[in-house]
């Protein structure tokens, strides 16, 4: 019996939201909205997420000892994640400058901060944590090297997700630890070195051919496709009006993880954290947005 449904490994960042007309070119001003802050960051979203719905989660991620730190431990903390492999210290809490554009599309870029400082040896001494978790998740805003240390000391029977989000080429042992490797168009591009042609169908394979066990590829308002050394299928989306997309991603991961914790087949955790997606989009900013198991199961929306 595991202590922990999921267990997140990533990054924890103060989103710095704003909302704009369209986003500025290059050397171009734009005005924007008033400024939100919000807690963030790819591991900490999906830790969130992952509670809210009900899976016993904890994060094991680094903060700076300063506001945003305790704003994204109190998030944290009050979805109901257990926050014992938190460090804190080391450098400044991460932010993520995000400006929003009508249609809900939104950019970002990163200052890591105390995310870059989360090491191999920050894994090695959190083991217990790995070992109490049935399903481990985790991103690439923390450095490639603590991500593949992750996979080193996978206990038997606990299942490796991984998001390479933002995208960059995986080495061997880390792609074959994945079940499955959760990537968008750009992602498969980039992890499959830039050579996608074909279908979504043809992507996958290519993926495939690298080594993790599984692949989802998330296709925005197409849904996702699903595929294994099974074959693959696709995973229709669901139609709702997009308010504000960041996060969604994340949700979509955590949702998935969890539910092949539970002992879900990937397609069926794949629709369902399709479902969680859509309703994360409904609402502005990340954390704030991610519903409950309550507003899954009520979300009105036409599959498509």
């Amino acid at each position: 019996m595991y202590d922990y449904d999921l267990l997140v490994v990533g990054s924890a960042n103060a989103d710095l939201v704003v909302g704009v007309e369209r986003r500025p070119g290059a050397g171009e001003t734009v005005l924007g909205s008033d400024l939100a802050l919000h807690p963030g960051g790819k591991g900490a979203n999906q830790a969130v997420a992952a509670a809210r719905l009900g899976a016993r989660t904890a994060l094991l991620a680094r903060v700076g000892d300063d506001a945003h730190g305790r704003l994204l431990l109190d998030s944290q903390r009050d979805a109901g994640v257990d926050t014992v492999g938190v460090l804190v210290g080391g450098a400044p809490t991460g932010v993520a400058l995000i400006t929003v554009d009508p249609s809900g599309d939104n950019s970002i870029v990163v200052s890591p901060g105390a995310n870059g400082r989360l090491g191999p040896e920050d894994i090695r001494s959190a083991l217990s944590l790995l070992h109490a978790s049935s399903v481990v998740s985790a991103q690439l805003e923390i450095p490639l090297e603590t991500v593949v240390e992750v996979a080193r000391n996978l206990p038997d029977g606990t299942r490796f997700v991984l998001n390479p989000s933002p995208p960059r080429p995986l080495p061997d042992e880390l792609l074959a630890a994945c079940d499955p490797l959760i990537v968008n168009e750009h992602e498969a591009r980039v992890i499959a070195g830039g050579d996608l042609t074909g279908s979504p169908e043809d992507w996958a394979r290519a993926l495939l051919a690298l080594g993790p066990r599984s692949v989802v590829v998330t296709l925005g308002a197409e849904g996702a496709l699903v595929a294994s050394a099974e074959g693959s299928v696709r995973v229709p989306s669901v139609k709702v009006e997009a308010v504000d997309t960041t996060g969604a991603g994340d949700a979509f991961t955590a949702a998935l993880a969890w539910k092949l914790g539970t002992g879900a087949e990937l397609a069926e955790a794949a629709a369902y954290a399709a479902r969680v997606g859509a309703a994360a989009v409904t609402k502005a900013g990340a954390q704030v947005s991610f519903p409950t198991a309550e507003e899954v199961a009520s979300l009105r929306g036409e599959s498509r």
